[in-house]
């Protein structure tokens, strides 16, 4: 038995499914620069109970619910390559492995092989003096354990990361043209929900796992910090209007969001504090490229 694992021995790639569900032979896996992984396999048990006793009286296995959180750092090599799967709402296969010594030798391998997974939250954030970082959020068909690396498999990481300083906000029409840049932001965030609704059916084989994970309605938000410097938003609110927000995810990448309009503005003011402006939008649209 090997001694217990640390965060050090822990990695965690993705590959594109061709088939819903299906790892493809001898796949590329590529690797996600991860900070915090939280992977989970929630069986859905049904309790059953009856007359005759204060206890259950059996357990039955329910919709198996295989689910991903990871936070990494945009990789400066290729920041989209992960994150663009909120968009495209692409099937992953996404392996997370805990092992010891080198990786390329590794030994004792714990593995966790999640299946048609695809991304169901996808949040991106900077700030002053920070890197540029993803949370996303995975919901999945299954999830297989195994105890090695996948047969045929290469592995490959990415490298580099997004600083603050490679980063812009740019603002525009509400159909995403004449971008300027806006030079008085220090924080800003933003998400895509897909609100992806797992499907079973009953059926003879496999009624525990879902058939069908389509999304639902999306929802486009995110938040802006801004220094008080003037009264832009304010009006935006009181005028209804309606704008494109652009946010540079390092290199050529970004995200634009189309025909937003603020949803909440707020001028917190403490003492011995400068002053900022936070304004929460929502959107219609979104490009990521």
């Amino acid at each position: 038995m090997p001694e217990t694992y640390g965060a050090h021995e822990c990695r965690v790639y993705y590959v594109m499914e061709s088939t819903y569900g299906q790892t493809p032979s001898n796949p590329t896996m590529l690797g996600v620069n991860a900070e915090n992984i939280d992977a989970g396999i929630n069986p859905s048990l049904i309790e059953v109970r009856g007359v005759g006793s204060r206890d259950l009286a059996a357990l039955k296995r329910g919709l198996r619910k295989p689910t991903l959180k990871i936070s990494h750092i945009l990789p400066s090599e290729a920041p989209i390559n992960f994150i663009q799967h909120a968009q495209t709402l692409n099937s992953l296969s996404v392996q997370v492995l805990w092992y010891k010594g080198l990786f390329a030798s590794a030994t004792d391998i714990i593995s966790l092989l999640y299946k048609g997974m695809r991304i169901d939250k996808l949040t991106v954030e900077c700030s002053i003096e920070e890197l540029v970082k993803a949370t996303v959020e995975l919901v999945g068909q299954d999830v297989a354990v195994g105890t090695g690396k996948i047969s045929g498999a290469t592995y490959a990481d990415y490298v580099g990361a997004v600083a603050y300083t490679e980063s812009f906000v740019q603002r525009g029409a509400a159909d995403g043209s004449n971008l300027s840049d806006v030079t008085r932001v220090t924080d800003w965030k933003f998400s895509i929900e897909n609100n992806l609704k797992p499907v079973p059916v009953i059926r003879s084989s496999n009624a525990h796992l879902l058939k069908y994970l389509p999304p639902r309605q999306r929802e486009l938000t995110g938040e802006i910090t801004f220094e008080f410097e003037d009264k832009n938003e304010l009006d935006d609110v009181i005028n209804d209007a309606e704008f494109s927000l652009k946010f540079g995810l390092g290199g050529s990448n970004y995200a634009l969001f189309k025909y937003c309009k603020w949803e909440n503005v707020t001028v917190p003011t403490k003492i011995e504090d400068l002053v900022n402006l936070k304004a929460k939008f929502v959107a219609r649209d979104v490009v990521i490229s």
